[in-house]
């Protein structure tokens, strides 16, 4: 059995522009899209931090401009 470390996961966006991460080579659910980031849990998170820095919906942000 792989410890945790071991999984590879793939950092996936909605239409709202609302991140989160799935099992690599898993198929990502309907109305996910991949971005490209595929690592450790850690190092997905990682990316999600520096790239999610408005957690609003993108719905909500734009009724805000």
């Amino acid at each position: 059995m792989k410890n945790q470390a071991e999984y590879l996961y793939a950092v996936v966006i909605n239409h709202e522009e609302q991140y989160s991460i799935w099992p690599a080579g898993q198929t990502i659910p309907n109305g996910w899209r991949p971005v490209g980031q595929v690592g450790s849990k850690e190092a997905c998170l990682t990316f999600i931090n520096q790239m999610w820095t408005d957690m609003r919906p993108l719905s909500l942000r734009q009724q805000a401009s």
